[in-house]
């Protein structure tokens, strides 16, 4: 006689764990799908804007502005030596469309101020009529070919700061990373208006009010073929 083949039942936990994992990766494909075009509302937030610098390529600042923005700040200068090959263009036609415009130098930590300050006042025009200057600050010295200390950071950039602030006639804002506050807490230390980094959610790591916050920092829009970085001010 035949015997009976019998079947052995999942245990229910693994439908109910099938279940979680099916409903979390969904969320996330709606996430990442929702935050590609995302802006905090405007309602809460009326000035908004972009940050954008040759990796943008062409940037249609028109649509920006139908877009919304009011503002954009465009990369200047890196470190002491390289500057944006887009910086010029993109300032006249941010200022053709409407839009103010600022520049940013983005720090190296890993050089002194006096190189860094040269190269900023070299492409970025003295004009009243410009945003305060943004100095971003996105990477510690641990990886610079020689040992910088924490100090020598701080004292260059406090120099920098100043150098910066005289050439500009207007007080930089600082545009902090995480990781660069956590290392250096340049909120407590420096006085200055802070442009502050979290996707979607306001950011709360530099322990007092910011006043930019880039909401999204891959907003995709038809004004670029790349994503840009969307901006808001603090009302």
């Amino acid at each position: 006689m035949a015997r009976k083949r019998t079947t052995r039942r999942r245990p229910l936990w693994l439908y109910a764990l099938a279940a979680l994992l099916l409903a979390a990766l969904t969320g996330a494909a709606w996430y990442w799908w929702d935050m590609r075009g995302w802006a905090p509302s405007e309602a809460t937030y009326p000035d908004q804007g972009v940050a954008v610098g040759e990796a943008q390529g062409l940037v249609g600042f028109e649509t920006v502005r139908a877009l919304g923005g009011k503002f954009a700040y465009l990369d200047a200068s890196i470190g002491s030596r390289r500057k944006d090959a887009r910086f010029t263009r993109n300032l006249a036609a941010a200022k053709r469309a409407g839009l103010r415009a600022g520049a940013v130098h983005h720090f190296d930590p890993c050089i002194g101020a006096d190189g860094q300050s040269a190269n900023f006042v070299t492409v970025v025009p003295r004009d009243a009529d410009m945003l305060p200057p943004v100095i971003a600050l996105d990477q510690t010295a641990e990886n610079c070919p020689e040992k910088v200390s924490d100090a020598a950071v701080e004292s260059e950039l406090l120099t920098f700061v100043n150098q910066i602030e005289l050439h500009e006639g207007k007080r930089v804002i600082l545009k902090l990373s995480p990781a660069f506050e956590q290392r250096y807490a340049v909120a407590e230390m420096m006085e200055r208006d802070l442009w502050l980094v979290r996707d979607r959610f306001p950011p709360r790591y530099a322990g007092r009010p910011w006043l930019l916050w880039s909401a999204n920092s891959a907003r995709y829009t038809e004004a670029s073929e790349e994503p840009v970085e969307w901006v808001v001010v603090q009302p």
